[in-house]
């Protein structure tokens, strides 16, 4: 009888970390979705005009073949962002929960400007209290600018995780995705 409630026992526990995994995971999956919609929001759909960026702000890198002629269709552009968003979150990786906030800027700011910032340098040291320095990356052409600096807070407030039991689990990259 003992054995019996142990083991019962057992398979409810069982039961409640794998239905915890599911929220956790429905919410990166909705965090993730969150991102593409503030991406989409702020880059909007680039035209010809816009060369080299294609679609929601992807730059054309040497050898990928994209008509310059042709706006991309909404469903290809949004597989593009989703795609470039993924490879800049597993740069990130190492961050853990921030990877998510952090791949978002590296897709308005690039990746380099990042990796250099005061924002991961603060990270590596464990201090992730960002939220200032995040929103000063706010520039065009050495100027502040009013909708980068919303778009910034709008990112910040929306993916930041502060939450550390969900931020352990909140953005992790799927690979299949």
């Amino acid at each position: 009888m003992i054995a019996a409630v142990a083991v019962s026992t057992g398979f409810a526990a069982e039961a409640v970390a794998s239905a915890e995994r599911r929220q956790e995971e429905s919410r990166a999956d909705s965090l993730f979705e969150v991102a593409v919609e503030i991406i989409k929001k702020y880059e909007t759909m680039h035209h010809p005009r816009h060369w080299p960026l294609v679609g929601y702000g992807h730059k054309v890198l040497p050898g990928e073949k994209f008509d310059r002629k042709t706006t991309l269709t909404e469903s290809r552009a949004d597989a593009l962002l989703r795609s470039d968003l993924r490879k800049n979150m597993r740069v990130f990786r190492q961050f853990g929960c921030d990877s998510m906030i952090l791949g978002v800027l590296a897709y308005n700011i690039g990746m380099g400007n990042v990796m250099r910032s005061s924002i991961v340098k603060k990270l590596r040291e464990g201090d992730r209290d960002i939220r200032d320095i995040y929103i000063s990356y706010n520039r065009y052409r050495g100027k502040t600018h009013k909708q980068i600096k919303r778009r910034r807070i709008e990112e910040f407030d929306r993916l930041f995780i502060t939450d550390t039991h969900i931020a352990n689990t909140a953005n992790t990259v799927k690979e299949n995705d």
